[in-house]
């Protein structure tokens, strides 16, 4: 095969990669919530990641961005991206709400993002509007039974979910539409370093500590490990994917697997953590999967 053909081959299967690598991000939040807090654990997940890509930047000589207005939209859309999704993210974890039922709230990303670009360019078709009511129909048919005594959400965690949320659709619709093409390497950084800005003050306040070690002194392995795999396998390699698909235009292709997350992670979550997964779950999550389906292809 011809080197144009593996290029082919590889970007026709990054958005699957990117898909399965992205499905474990709610699962490591319910591995590290226990022993840190959020915003103090994205903390050091930014600063770890940083450090990973300077040498490599540095080594294989990257270019940086080249203007300050390219600095400008890379760090809005780090705040975006990083800071507003994974601590909205994380924080409603940590207070709360099952990996399922996050992965499902911020599952309505595709269809936010097609109806805004639909909108954009013509009129919202009936396919796109009858997804829409499925994909929400759906998402209320598991979250009201989430609600209420012992349940796993609350205004304020669902409020949280929401903002991961805005924050994701928000960041990808900004980066599409204003940052150049650029090293992923040297861009990934600079976003970084703008979630570190905005999360590291907000950490301060947090009065838990980060427990590196158990109470034998042992080292904390589930912290350890829900750290290494954020920084490796979800910053270096996910949010590095995220961006390598939108810059070249896959980014539909990204959208159409991504109503595939939320059934994978809560099926992940019911094998770890013993999340239940009800007839109204299983419902409710496909009526979501059809919804957001119909809206992509739609908006294709």
């Amino acid at each position: 095969m011809s080197h144009r053909g593996d290029s082919r081959a590889l970007l026709r299967a990054m958005p699957l990669v990117f898909v399965l690598i992205w499905s474990t991000g709610f699962i490591v939040a319910r591995y590290g919530m226990p022993h840190a807090p959020p915003l103090s654990f994205l903390a050091w997940r930014y600063v770890l990641s940083i450090l990973c890509f300077l040498p490599w930047i540095l080594l294989a000589r990257v270019a940086w961005p080249a203007t300050r207005a390219q600095w400008l939209h890379l760090g809005v859309t780090g705040v975006l991206m990083h800071a507003g999704y994974l601590g909205g993210v994380w924080a409603a974890v940590k207070a709360g709400m099952g990996s399922g039922l996050v992965a499902l709230v911020v599952g309505l990303q595709p269809v936010l993002t097609a109806i805004w670009l639909s909108s954009r360019g013509s009129s919202v078709t009936r396919r796109q509007w009858l997804g829409l009511a499925l994909g929400f129909a759906g998402l209320t048919l598991v979250v009201a039974r989430k609600f209420g005594a012992g349940g796993e959400a609350t205004a304020f965690n669902m409020g949280l979910a929401v903002l991961a949320l805005l924050s994701i659709t928000v960041g990808t619709l900004y980066q599409k539409q204003f940052v150049a093409p650029c090293d992923v390497r040297s861009a990934n950084a600079v976003q970084l370093l703008a979630a570190l800005v905005v999360t590291l003050p907000l950490a301060l306040f947090e009065t838990e500590a980060v427990r590196w070690v158990d109470a034998h002194g042992a080292v904390n392995w589930e912290l350890a490990g829900a750290m290494a795999w954020s920084v490796l396998g979800l910053t270096l390699g996910g949010s590095s994917l995220l961006y390598l698909l939108i810059q070249r235009g896959a980014a539909t292709s990204v959208t159409s697997l991504l109503y595939l997350v939320p059934p994978t992670t809560a099926l992940m979550a019911w094998m770890l953590f013993a999340e239940p997964i009800t007839l109204t779950t299983i419902v409710g999550t496909a009526l979501t999967a059809l919804g957001v389906s119909l809206v992509v292809r739609a908006a294709r």
